[in-house]
């Protein structure tokens, strides 16, 4: 863990919740990032009570789970950040039942609240190819601009998230591929297809750039030679769309929600989609169709600006 939380517990529970920490990193392969976030969650919930013991654990009733609840959505949680608290406190309870036999019966009703329906954000074809052509002109350098739009071509032409793309080191990537494979959520390989469109944008980057490589060096580099960080995309992205006029939706990630939309609007079926993206689910995947179906609104709206007018008139 990044700082050293502080649990309410006796020693027994904070031997367990270290335990537990352990597992999720070694076992489970959380990143640094999430395990810190699970452990701060159920710090959280620990602490809403007082010296919290193993028997004081099994013995929790469902309301006891709901006034935590209560209390946190009373703080103006956001539906995501509460449900991922008690995912949090679920996860924990489950692993105690599993590794040490302490069970609660009353977990199993704590349900998670319901969250708002949140459309994945994409950007039209023609605004997203400007987009890419932007791209080299708001770095420090050349070389920098070409990395720049190479990153960017990844999202966009092979669907990676920022930190897969990112992650990528220098044998990764070789000329006349037709795919890769990419290391995503949870340290699971998925196989991506590799456009000979995404390879040049990455083969001049790694002409014009001034370090050297090696099979183990970072595809991506920074200034001095260090693998690159993302917020240098994302404030690089910033600049591009202050100066196109786009809202702030445009982000890297937009590229990749909009590399599924025009996959889907283009017929390929879900469950492919579902394996170019790494969704572990798929309902996950299914959101792009309720992206689709907006777009279809819209340009309809578009073409028929006032048909609902006349057909109030029509009834009327």
């Amino acid at each position: 863990m990044k700082q050293a939380l502080k649990f309410n517990a006796s020693s027994e529970v904070q031997s367990l919740i270290k335990d537990w920490a352990d597992w999720l990193l070694k076992e489970k392969r959380f990143s640094p990032h999430t395990l810190q976030a699970y452990c701060r969650d159920l710090s959280f919930f620990i602490n809403f009570f007082e010296n919290v013991s193993t028997d004081f654990l099994t013995h929790l009733e469902i309301r006891d789970f709901r006034r935590f609840i209560s209390h946190r959505a009373s703080l103006g949680l956001e539906k995501s950040s509460l449900s991922r608290e008690i995912s949090a406190v679920k996860n924990f309870f489950n692993w105690l039942n599993k590794k040490h036999g302490l069970k609660n019966d009353a977990v199993s009703l704590v349900s998670n609240p319901k969250r708002n329906k949140i459309l994945p954000k994409a950007i039209d074809a023609d605004e997203a190819f400007e987009l890419l052509d932007q791209a080299p002109f708001f770095a420090k350098s050349d070389w920098q601009g070409l990395r720049d739009k190479a990153v960017m071509m990844l999202l966009y032409g092979a669907g990676l998230r920022i930190s897969e793309a990112l992650s990528l080191n220098f044998q990764d990537l070789k000329k006349n591929q037709t795919s890769f494979v990419v290391k995503g959520k949870g340290n699971k390989e998925r196989l991506v297809a590799l456009l000979p469109v995404v390879f040049q944008a990455v083969e001049a980057y790694l002409k014009a750039c001034p370090y050297p490589f090696d099979n183990n060096s970072a595809l991506f580099v920074g200034a001095r030679g260090e693998r690159l960080s993302p917020r240098i995309i994302q404030r690089q992205m910033q600049k591009i769309r202050a100066y196109m006029g786009l809202p702030d939706s445009v982000t890297p990630h937009a590229l990749r929600h909009s590399f599924a939309t025009q996959l889907l609007n283009e017929g390929c079926d879900l469950r492919s989609i579902q394996e170019l993206l790494g969704h572990e689910s798929l309902s996950t995947t299914e959101r792009y169709t309720n992206v689709s179906i907006e777009k279809l609104k819209t340009e309809y709206q578009k073409a028929y600006p006032d048909k609902k007018n006349e057909n109030k008139k029509e009834t009327s």
